[in-house]
């Protein structure tokens, strides 16, 4: 395997404390020496003086489509997104057709992901048969076979004692369930956030109730059962109110935030102009919602009260969106965008680079204990898997969806200017470099 050096970056890991100008040297796949320059000649340098040197980062929650979506994206297109966009570790979401809720379907993913995969997946199975939230599947089942935590993703699961069982059953497995928190009764028919700006538009709104209805009710059970309880893109002040004063009290919760959700509101849905776009790249589930929820947003990150920035990258083909907004297909196709929009917020000031930084890496690994599958994941450490991001924190640059590698151009963000993007990536030691040199000497505006 080619030996690459990473040379007179400022390596920044959060979770070991380190933050020093040095190099970084891979080989045969691990990282084999970290600060100092190594003995041995490397086949590959990497320039990256001016630029930050990270821990690969870690999304637990991604949608790659196939199998059945594959109009919309596929695992070779979708894990190169991820790839660009500094991911080297993804959790692939279950709303595949067929989704995986039985061993055999898991292990169709893992051939598929070996196959095809830029990047490590790990896969996610069902906590119920085929998504339907009448049935739980083979739990254990789907643990043996490799799945890292339980979720039906966009299909909350509704009936309550469902839930509880699954938690006792995934208690003992000792693997955590992400789950959509949605009061369907409550959110049924609404396309953007409840409130003024819906009225205005007169689209139907789904209410903040909904997702904090949903978060209290699973952290009542997770309470009861000692489960892992994940709580998937959390969206509202309330929620993240609900998730501090369950960690308070000890009981086992954790919480991821989108880059969409921290950097935009629902006047995206209105679009720049002084009249409405209704703008379909802007629906999402849960909903884009107001800036003072935004704000929380941020505040619960900064806090260590949310864990994880978790992309929630749903691409989709044109059609779904060219369509009228209450009819185009909810999601963003978000990897290539975090960086930068996580970054415009370090410059901005609203967010610290060490949580952000940790918010990718440590903190989703340590949500889903991915340590006892990957030693080292999240941490740049020697001796660990070779799973490296050089950003460059201080580039502007504009957003065109054409120019990305997934095959998902679906986002509001188009034309937007950004700071910071990602110009080389190690994942599992294999080198990945845009196109464009390291900028080498460029004064970087981090925190």
């Amino acid at each position: 395997m080619t030996s690459i050096l990473i040379r007179g970056g400022r390596i920044f890991d959060p979770a070991t404390g380190v933050d020093a100008v040095g190099d970084v040297f891979v080989t045969d796949g691990r990282i084999a020496a970290l600060g100092t320059p190594p003995a041995e000649t490397a086949d590959v340098v990497v320039e990256a003086e001016g630029c930050l040197v990270l821990p690969g980062f870690v999304d637990l929650h991604a949608h790659l489509r196939e199998p059945g979506f594959e109009q919309k994206g596929t695992i070779a297109t979708e894990t190169e997104a991820a790839l660009r966009g500094g991911f080297t570790t993804v959790c692939a979401m279950p709303n595949t057709e067929p989704p995986p809720d039985s061993a055999p379907q898991v292990a169709d993913l893992l051939e598929r992901f070996r196959r095809d995969a830029r990047v490590r997946v790990l896969p996610v199975g069902c906590i119920t048969r085929g998504r339907q939230g009448r049935a739980l599947a083979e739990l254990a089942e789907l643990a043996a076979a490799g799945c890292v935590a339980f979720s039906d993703d966009g299909s909350p699961v509704a009936d309550a004692r469902l839930m509880r069982r699954a938690m006792e059953l995934a208690a003992d497995l000792g693997v955590p369930l992400s789950e959509h928190c949605d009061e369907p009764a409550l959110s049924r028919g609404g396309v953007m956030n409840e409130g003024a700006l819906s009225e205005r538009l007169g689209l139907p709104g789904a209410p903040a109730s909904a997702e904090v209805a949903a978060i209290a009710r699973n952290i009542a059970l997770a309470e009861e059962t000692g489960a892992r309880l994940h709580i998937a893109h959390v969206s509202t002040a309330r929620g993240v109110e609900l998730i501090a004063d369950a960690k308070a009290r000890g009981i086992p919760v954790t919480a991821e935030v989108t880059p969409s959700h921290l950097f935009l509101t629902e006047e995206a849905v209105w679009g720049p102009g002084s009249e409405p776009a209704y703008d379909t790249n802007a629906r999402i589930n849960p909903p884009l919602r107001s800036e003072a929820d935004r704000r929380a947003l941020i505040e619960g990150l900064e806090a260590g009260v949310i864990d994880a920035i978790a992309t929630d990258h749903a691409p989709h083909a044109a059609e779904d969106k060219a369509c009228e907004f209450d009819r185009a297909a909810p999601g963003i196709s978000c990897f290539e965008t975090a960086v930068g929009t996580l970054w415009t917020q370090i410059a901005r000031g609203e967010l610290r680079l060490a949580t952000v930084v940790r918010a990718l890496t440590a903190g989703p690994a340590s949500a889903f204990a991915l340590g006892h599958r990957v030693p080292g994941i999240g941490t740049l450490t020697v001796g660990g898997a070779a799973d490296v991001v050089v950003v460059d924190p201080s580039v502007a640059w504009r957003v065109d969806p054409s120019a990305f590698a997934s095959k998902g151009k679906n986002t509001p963000l188009a034309g937007c200017e950004l700071v910071g993007r990602v110009r080389a990536v190690i994942a599992g030691g294999v080198l990945w470099k845009e196109e464009a040199s390291l900028h080498a000497g460029r004064a970087a505006r981090s925190r």
